[in-house]
């Protein structure tokens, strides 16, 4: 399928967004504005845009430490998003998630986690719910290779083939589990592992470019969504940045010539670059593009800035759907001062 002028400038504006977006972040990190770490996905945005922009807006997504970039893909706005990185009322969790931790809803972002691999059986059970429920909606679980390597991929891959789930597994190949390079744990080809499950397995050599992950990715929706089931993809990427922001490992296990070679691969460049040459934008239309998204950038910080932090009160406030009594937040304060 040939995505429309107005979907090509899209794809371009949500990559340039999660990218401005993890900047801001990393530098706000560094500067003790944000608690804890953050883990970008800079260098990876074809990727998640590609995969994103091939499900339509109800579809459910489930991600993992990485994660920022998953619900902007799919057209979550930054102001909630950057006031939940710092823990704000007005986040998409009311500050209660963070970084590792933050979900948002509205797009079907059902959430993601600093636990290898836990994406996988929610985006499942999400998809078991649309096929249950009739609903049409597809499900879609972001996971890196090491999580490829673990167990909860295989057993979901098998029910969701038994069942014939409305699912796609998407596996994010940035060649590195932290510090891990993917071929020294990770036997074969993630993507051939698809047939073991009766499902068809897709590698996406060209991870970089966001046609070819939406073209791939897209075809995998619509094959879930016509009730053929699943589907495994993986895409092969690179991140540019560390593992998460302001870790320091005692070697460089990335070789140099290696690090330079992706970089000249930055998927933005690459889609600006065909954009102009095809005559779908000019120069200028771009710097504009660009100088938007970093107003929007600037808007969400403005309003992370000015909003509160959440009241104590709140801290146990949607934990359960049938509250328990138990002790209060003023207890709990009173009893560790």
């Amino acid at each position: 399928m040939t995505p429309s002028h107005d979907t090509l400038l899209e794809m371009q504006r949500r990559m340039l967004r999660i990218r401005r977006f993890d900047e801001r972040a990393s530098k706000m990190v560094k500067r003790g504005h944000i608690p804890g770490t953050v883990h970008t996905s800079i260098g990876q945005e074809a990727q998640v845009v590609g995969a994103a922009m091939a499900l339509a807006d109800g579809d459910y997504t489930a991600g993992n430490h990485r994660s920022h970039g998953h619900p902007i893909g799919k057209g979550s706005p930054l102001g909630p998003l950057m006031a939940e990185l710092v823990g704000k009322a007005t986040g998409v969790c009311q500050g209660k998630g963070g970084s590792l931790h933050l979900a948002d809803f509205a797009v079907g972002s059902l959430g993601e986690s600093g636990i290898v691999g836990s994406s996988i059986p929610i985006a499942t059970g999400a998809a078991l719910s649309s096929k249950v429920l009739g609903n049409g909606k597809v499900s879609l679980a972001f996971f890196g290779d090491g999580a490829a390597n673990q167990g909860c991929l295989y057993e979901a891959m098998n029910i969701a083939g038994v069942w014939n789930l409305p699912i796609v597994f998407l596996c994010e190949n940035n060649q590195y589990a932290l510090s891990t390079p993917a071929h020294t744990v990770t036997s074969g080809v993630i993507a051939d592992r698809a047939a073991g499950f009766g499902m068809p397995g897709v590698r996406v050599e060209e991870g970089q470019d966001v046609l070819a992950v939406f073209d791939a990715v897209t075809e995998a929706v619509d094959r879930a969504r016509r009730g053929d089931g699943p589907t495994l993809v993986e895409v092969v990427t690179y991140r540019f940045n560390e593992h998460s922001e302001g870790l320091r490992l005692g070697v460089d296990y990335r070789n140099a010539d290696e690090k330079a070679l992706w970089l000249e691969k930055d998927p933005i460049v690459l889609f600006r670059r065909h954009l102009v040459a095809e005559g779908i934008a000019t120069e200028e239309e771009m710097d504009a593009l660009e100088a938007e998204v970093l107003a929007e950038v600037d808007e969400a910080v403005r309003f992370t800035d000015e909003s509160p932090f959440p009241d104590p009160s709140v801290a146990f406030a949607d934990l359960y759907t049938d509250p328990t009594p138990g002790p209060s937040v003023d207890n709990l304060i009173g009893a560790t001062a």
